[in-house]
């Protein structure tokens, strides 16, 4: 039998209980050890038992009163209206999302801290604060909720396989060097920082490079057929390089002698007529791509028209892309780093601007949303116009369901 052990207060003369206490009105705000008047009138484990749900609702209350949380009013009213041992599932989803200003609700309420020292803890008591900055760590989804998603959304999700049982593939094609065309300076860091990120999402990841259109096309029907695909349950082609209206540039292109690859032909490859491996499952098309002019003596266009405009704005890590929208199939969705006939930019020293957010946004927001929501996050990034605008586009959304990767499963 296993046994509990007491703790022998004789000769103190008192029990202990637990107080909240705290310097705002209705907040609980510390602990403090007072005596009880009478060490008989209760079982003090029970006190404990029930100080500590008391404590426990009053901190939901104080994350909910401070608005730490922002709950929309139905929210806030379900919350209110719970039985004190629902609240903290309730509010599970809130505080995962709001960790570092409810930590420093939390540490406030069982350290009485002033406002000073609170700053100073934060830093330990909710690890470092969520910002619109890249960070360098793609955030992982808990088992517990891939587990209960994949079950209770089942009907309207893309099923996602075991990690055990599938073999995830990617493709990336980048053209950097060209025989009549300029150097695409700063596509390093792109095929650098979507390798790193797809590999994270658990893709074994093709890198190409240096490709003509011809080749192109060889490696697309090549990675089709690869028989992972059947074991797998999605995958990425990511394309960049100059382009044009038409499509996307090899190796050789010229005004006199095109070399292109037809951005039609990507789809038709892995529609479902020619890529049966994939049917039914997410295709998803990254296209960082130019068809603009370049702005001015500073700024490289990733046009083969490109032309000096002595206009210039003092941007020199700036280069622009532009990208056209192409016909697509059930289950693709494409992501284009602009609209169609705009510009978009690439920093000659980080990279594009469209792939860095692109990378930004699924490191900070996949482990909760949806493909098209994390879309929409980088589009959010670029609402408002900086140096040179540029707006992202989703092309030709073919998804019948709703596409979580949730990254660590």
């Amino acid at each position: 039998m296993i046994t509990c052990p007491t703790l022998c207060i004789k000769e103190m003369h008192c029990y202990f209980h637990f107080q909240a206490s705290g310097s705002l009105q209705g907040s609980r705000k510390g602990l403090r050890l007072l005596p009880m008047a009478d060490k008989h009138n209760k079982n003090p484990l029970k006190v404990l038992e029930s100080v500590g749900k008391e404590l426990l609702t009053g901190i939901l209350d104080d994350l909910v009163e401070k608005n730490v949380l922002k709950l929309e009013e139905p929210e806030k009213k379900k919350f209110h209206d719970a039985k004190p041992e629902d609240k903290a599932r309730i509010l599970v989803d809130s505080v995962k999302q709001k960790r570092h200003e409810a930590g420093q609700v939390l540490a406030q309420t069982f350290l009485n801290m002033d406002k000073n020292s609170m700053k100073d803890l934060s830093k330990i008591a909710a690890g470092p604060a969520e910002s619109a900055e890249s960070t360098d760590t793609l955030k992982l989804c808990l088992r517990e909720e891939f587990l209960t998603m994949s079950k209770e959304r089942a009907e309207e999700i893309y099923p996602i396989k075991e990690k055990s049982d599938r073999t995830r593939l990617a493709l990336i094609i980048c053209n950097t060097e060209f025989d009549h065309l300029p150097l695409r300076t700063g596509a390093e860091f792109d095929i650098m920082g979507m390798k790193g990120l797809l590999e994270g999402l658990g893709y074994s990841v093709d890198v190409r490079e240096k490709l003509t259109a011809q080749d192109m096309e060889s490696v697309l029907w090549a990675f089709a057929a690869r028989s992972e695909h059947r074991s797998s349950d999605s995958t990425f082609l990511v394309f960049m390089s100059h382009g044009i209206l038409d499509g996307i540039c090899g190796t050789l292109h010229s005004n006199e002698t095109p070399d292109v690859l037809p951005y039609d032909t990507i789809f038709r490859i892995f529609n479902n007529r020619n890529c049966l491996s994939l049917k039914d499952k997410p295709k998803v098309i990254i296209i960082q791509a130019c068809r603009g002019e370049n702005r001015g003596e500073l700024w490289v266009s990733d046009s083969p028209e490109a032309t000096t405009d002595s206009s210039s704005q003092p941007s020199v890590n700036l280069e622009e892309d532009a990208i056209y929208k192409t016909h697509v199939e059930k289950d693709f969705i494409a992501f284009c780093s602009s609209t169609p006939h705009n510009v978009s930019w690439r920093d000659i020293t980080k990279g594009s601007v469209f792939i860095t957010q692109l990378i930004a946004c699924f490191q900070k927001y996949s482990w909760r949303y949806h493909l098209e929501e994390v879309f929409r996050m980088v589009q959010r990034s670029f609402d408002k116009p900086d140096v040179k605008a540029q707006m992202p586009t989703i092309e030709r959304q073919s998804m019948t369901r709703y596409f979580y990767l949730f990254p660590g499963n």
